[in-house]
């Protein structure tokens, strides 16, 4: 272990500390990545976002591949799923970005330490101490002028219950060595309906229960309903206001006892996916050696620069209090903390200007308030809507559910929020997110140009909905 003092340590290499880590490297500080892991990336790289959208692909493949006939290609012989060759495009996939991480710590001269690293306290003449434990148990400390603790999150579980081969979280169910015949999945946010929908693309029986009133909680309420319909008509079966009293080990798989309608209510499948959120790594990390840091609730408490109580100590990523616990917002969580330390300019994160993105089928991506939230605020809103059904590109392709909802205010027509599910969702919401960094109005989306045949053209045909004006309805 080098024999110096950095200016930046940063606990955990997931995509805020990557980052962190590069953008120091890039402005010439000298920078320590510390990772308790085998391996670069944390849980979004290695058993998150990354895996779980290439078997996604692959299941979005497998339904257009069932849906041939349609298009006019006669496939001879039946289709097979060859689930292990699958695994293994998934693998490589991780694995190649995961090299790509190390090179790029290399390129910009980031000293990654392998290890779990601690705070130890306050700093002593304005240079903290981390120590990093070995997996072998050796211990070694690393001088530093700031620290920035991005120790991500992991998957909440129901009490009582422990992981294993038949209980599974988003890590075990990315290595199931077969497809299930039936799924039970607890919890309706991103992770539940993302995976209800690729084990329903490989012909499974699927269960969603979601305590709360309606799928996609934290969505639109006009997205959860055309989600929920949307599934209806793909088989996947749901319940919502559901209460999980008892989780059973059968001889052939779980048994789980739940309310609904006030009814309970019993239902057996081979496996159940506990998706119910996640929660804050920040348990012993050292935290309650620096009193200064604030946790609430396990998440840590920092200004708009990511800054704690404690000077020169900073926090980014799924563990911050009041910020979403999402792979962009983290990144740039992080820029903005090593800008603050390097004397860069930065701007703070804003919470209502981070992009949603649930990668099911049909896609959902959002940003800003709901047409709910904004009413909540005491807004005068309008509202345009346009469906996919009469985009042309939508209906190329096949995917032709859906729309998109624009919540504007009525007096000035600012953008507050836009709300879209239908094909390519994650990627056209990126629009919306440039629109309200710029302070757009519907009028300044609804005289932009957009190039047909697109998708994106329901984008301007939503923001003239909002005066009544769209072309295509």
């Amino acid at each position: 272990m080098p024999d110096k003092t950095y200016d930046i340590a940063i606990i955990g290499s997931g995509p805020a500390g990557y980052t962190a880590a590069i953008r120091a490297g890039q402005w010439g500080l000298s920078v320590a990545l510390i990772e308790k892991d085998a391996r670069l990336g944390g849980t979004c790289l290695q058993v998150g976002c990354i895996p779980t959208k290439a078997l996604l692909f692959n299941a979005e493949v497998y339904d257009h591949i069932k849906s041939s006939n349609e298009l006019g290609l006669e496939l001879a012989g039946a289709t097979k799923v060859n689930w292990p060759v699958i695994q293994q495009r998934k693998d490589k996939i991780v694995t190649k970005h995961t090299k790509g991480l190390e090179f790029l710590m290399r390129k910009n001269k980031v000293d990654v330490i392998s290890g779990y690293g601690r705070l130890t306290g306050p700093a002593q003449n304005g240079v903290f101490s981390v120590e990093v434990s070995a997996e072998g148990g050796e211990k070694k400390s690393i001088k530093v002028k700031n620290i920035i603790v991005a120790t991500g999150s992991s998957a909440r579980m129901l009490p009582g219950l422990e992981p294993d081969s038949r209980v599974l979280t988003n890590i075990e169910i990315l290595a199931i060595k077969d497809i299930p015949k039936s799924l039970i999945i607890v919890g309706a946010g991103a992770v539940g309906v993302e995976f209800a929908s690729i084990y329903r693309s490989f012909d499974a029986e699927v269960t969603i229960l979601e305590m709360l009133p309606r799928m996609v909680p934290v969505e639109d309420e006009d997205i959860s309903k055309e989600l929920a319909r949307a599934y209806r008509k793909r088989g996947i079966n749901f319940h919502t206001g559901a209460k999980v009293e008892k989780v059973e080990k059968t001889k052939t798989g779980v048994a789980v006892t739940f309310t609904a309608d006030g009814k309970q209510q019993k239902l057996e499948a081979e496996k159940i996916l506990i998706a119910v959120g996640r929660k804050p790594n920040t348990e012993n990390v050292g935290l309650e050696k620096v009193p200064r840091v604030q946790v609430e609730r396990g998440f840590i408490k920092v200004n708009e620069w990511m800054q704690t109580g404690e000077p020169g100590i900073y926090a980014v990523g799924d563990i911050v209090a009041g910020l979403p616990q999402l792979a962009h917002s983290g990144m740039m969580e992080g820029i903005v903390a090593v800008a603050t330390i390097a004397g860069k300019p930065a701007k703070p994160v804003d919470p209502l200007k981070v992009p949603n993105c649930t990668y099911c089928e049909p896609q959902i991506g959002s940003v800003g308030l709901s047409e709910a939230k904004a009413k909540e605020r005491g807004i005068e809103v309008k509202i345009g809507k346009f469906p996919f059904t009469a985009n042309s590109k939508a209906s190329i392709v096949g995917k032709h559910e859906g729309f998109i909802k624009v919540v504007a205010d009525a007096k000035y027509e600012q953008i507050l929020g836009v709300h879209i599910i239908g094909p390519s969702a994650t990627d056209l919401i990126a629009e919306s997110v440039v629109a309200m960094e710029l302070e757009a109005t519907a009028k300044d989306l609804m005289w932009t140009i957009h190039p047909h045949p697109t998708l994106s053209e329901a984008m301007g045909d939503a923001a003239s909905s909002v005066e009544n004006l769209s072309i295509n309805v």
